[in-house]
């Protein structure tokens, strides 16, 4: 398992590797722009190039580009939706360059459903899909299930993959807060062996990519996205069930914790996420 985290940009976007070596990290996530504005940033192309040579010289193992919030694919506004697909395939042309992967939140139907929404979402994941290239990947998050979330089950995702014909880099993000939120006990070993299982069962767990590893500061079911610190929420200790399943322990499991500050994770939330992992080794 890589060990990784969500690390600011500021300052060019090479400074992400800086920071997760700084923290002791070998996967990073970062945002290739402002999360909050649709402006795309215009990268320096010695920063990218910087960025990728810093990234062997630190020894990171994968990188994740996260796409904007505020990006909903299934909106009935045809306006938010061109935008939405622009900001997706920016995000994707930085990732590119990065040698990364793209994650995301599909949006919201607005209370339409998910089966008119999936008819909104399509097209723009297709033709996002078109531009990932030979590496990169697009993912799809869980979601907390709140209003009208898409991602809010496996089997949305799932339905997502199949109606896009599995393309071949089209994959998922689980998050344990989402996870949690949406009402799946990632505390209880048999539930994570019974979600896993589903994943394999619907698409295969080959296209299960990235974990977000998050505890929860809101119970389980409650549909809300409230990230909690390593220990510190709802999840605490029982987060061993989750990264103690042997069909995890390749991918990268990254934090995106508020911190001791509330700007992010730092080393010691990372050395927590390392001494649960070892934990749930230790029990397997």
């Amino acid at each position: 398992m890589l060990y990784g985290a969500h690390v600011s940009s500021s300052g060019g976007i090479h400074t992400a590797i800086d920071r997760i070596e700084a923290l002791g990290g070998d996967a990073v996530q970062l945002f290739t722009q402002s999360p909050r504005m649709w402006r795309p940033t215009a990268h320096d192309p010695a920063n990218l190039a910087r960025f990728r040579e810093r990234r062997r010289e630190a020894g990171v193992g994968y990188v994740l580009c996260h796409a904007l919030y505020l990006i909903n694919l299934a909106s009935p506004d045809d306006d938010l939706r061109t935008k939405s697909e622009a900001a997706l395939r920016s995000t994707l042309a930085v990732a590119r360059k990065l040698e990364g992967d793209v994650v995301f939140h599909v949006g919201s139907h607005g209370g339409a459903g998910f089966d008119a929404a999936l008819e909104r979402v399509l097209p723009a994941l297709e033709r996002a899909l078109a531009e990932t290239g030979e590496r990169t990947w697009l993912l799809l998050e869980s979601s907390a299930g709140a209003g009208g979330t898409i991602g809010r089950s496996i089997a949305e995702l799932v339905a997502i993959v199949e109606r896009a014909g599995r393309h071949p880099r089209l994959g998922i993000c689980l998050d344990t807060c989402h996870l949690y939120a949406s009402g799946v006990d990632v505390t209880d070993p048999a539930t994570v062996a019974a979600l896993l299982a589903d994943v394999d069962e619907g698409i295969g767990l080959e296209r299960l990519r990235a974990l977000h590893v998050n505890d929860s500061a809101a119970p389980l079911g409650s549909n809300r996205d409230r990230h909690a610190n390593i220990g510190e929420g709802e999840l605490g200790d029982g987060l061993v069930a989750f990264l103690g399943h042997p069909a995890l322990q390749e991918l990268p499991a990254i934090l995106e914790t508020p911190g001791p500050d509330g700007h992010g994770p730092d080393g010691a939330e990372l050395e927590k996420l390392r001494a649960l992992h070892e934990r749930a080794l230790s029990r397997s």
